[in-house]
């Protein structure tokens, strides 16, 4: 049994990480630490100890892991914390302010004999694994091109803001997601093309990203805006031989948001009009368009991974440098609107 606790009592706990841990046998949350534990909107679930005491949940033996959901800005000071307090550590993204905060972080868990992981649940999202499975089945041939959009129509939160800060901005709190995906499947680009833009004008929030990065002939671009009135396909994807469009999103965060849970029958189940379609040529040059059954995402995979790295002594799915490469790129990014 992995026993944790978690730093924050928001959104982020109780929407992204609790429906999920709670399914799981092999976890069992213990205590949840927050500043104002006794004034936040979310129903507190039985069998969890609520605290406004930090140390009951660093002093706990029983704790082998903290999960830290707060705000970026305080990251970096209780992962530190919970190292200090011979805990494991899993951290929300955006995982730390700074790349050299990660570095820290990272060298300081190795140090002390611990794990620190940052919270990479988007490489589970069901349109994400669909599109491996395409590419794996290698009806697209040798790829060349791949375009993932993450688009909102939400102009009310740039527009609410009017000083620039690399921490608040789009490709910090959003690029954190897609890039992951592109760096756990393609690993690490050869080169990469910004355009990170602000639409209302310099010194206003980064509202816009675009992103090309190069694996020898493949080129993947991460596309995002808080203007798409509709968004774009969220994956479409370039082969030789053919080419596989997906329209939508995965759905747990839809259905999270509704209040529909991972407990429930369809949770998070694409329905049919919801496939991406496969179009290509096969050997024998017969075309083909087909529509593809998308898999079934779960972010509680993430738990399952840390699980076998704590209790088993397996290797970390989502690797130090992998996040420390998506630090970088997020990093030099977000310093163009300077």
């Amino acid at each position: 049994m992995l026993t944790i606790g978690y730093v924050g009592n928001g959104k982020s706990t109780n929407r992204y990480h609790l429906p999920f841990v709670k399914k799981r046998d092999t976890i069992k949350v213990k205590t949840i630490y927050d500043l104002d534990v006794e004034h936040v909107k979310w129903e507190k679930i039985d069998g969890i100890k609520y605290t406004d005491r930090i140390e009951d949940l660093m002093e706990d033996p029983d704790i082998l892991l903290i999960v830290v959901c707060t705000t970026q800005l305080y990251h970096y000071q209780y992962a530190k914390m919970a190292l200090d307090h011979g805990k494991n550590v899993l951290v929300e993204k955006p995982f730390m302010m700074t790349l050299k905060e990660a570095q820290e972080i990272f060298a300081y868990a190795k140090e002390k004999g611990l794990v620190v992981q940052c919270y990479q649940n988007r490489r589970y999202d069901s349109d994400f694994l669909t599109v491996q499975k395409v590419i794996e089945s290698g009806k697209l041939g040798d790829l060349l091109e791949v375009e993932m959009h993450f688009d909102y129509y939400r102009p009310e939160i740039p527009e609410a803001v009017r000083n620039y800060t690399f921490y608040n901005s789009y490709l910090y709190g959003h690029g954190c997601h897609t890039l992951d995906q592109v760096i756990s499947y393609f690993g690490k680009p050869d080169t990469i093309h910004y355009d990170v833009r602000q639409l209302l004008g310099k010194g206003r929030m980064n509202d816009y990203f675009d992103l090309d990065l190069y694996y020898d002939q493949l080129k993947v671009s991460v596309k995002s805006s808080y203007f798409r009135i509709k968004s774009r396909p969220s994956f479409v994807v370039y082969g030789k031989k053919g080419m596989f469009v997906k329209e939508t999103k995965d759905r747990m965060e839809e259905h999270l948001k509704l209040f529909y849970m991972p407990d429930q029958e369809g949770f998070g189940v694409d329905l049919p009009e919801h496939y991406g379609t496969l179009t290509y040529y096969d050997e024998e040059g017969i075309y083909h368009e087909e529509k593809v059954v998308s898999e079934i995402g779960d972010y509680g995979r993430v738990y399952d991974g840390l699980y076998e790295v704590i209790i088993h002594g397996k290797e970390k799915i989502v690797k130090d440098e992998e996040t420390l490469w998506q630090m970088e790129i997020l990093e030099k990014g977000a310093k163009m609107c300077e």
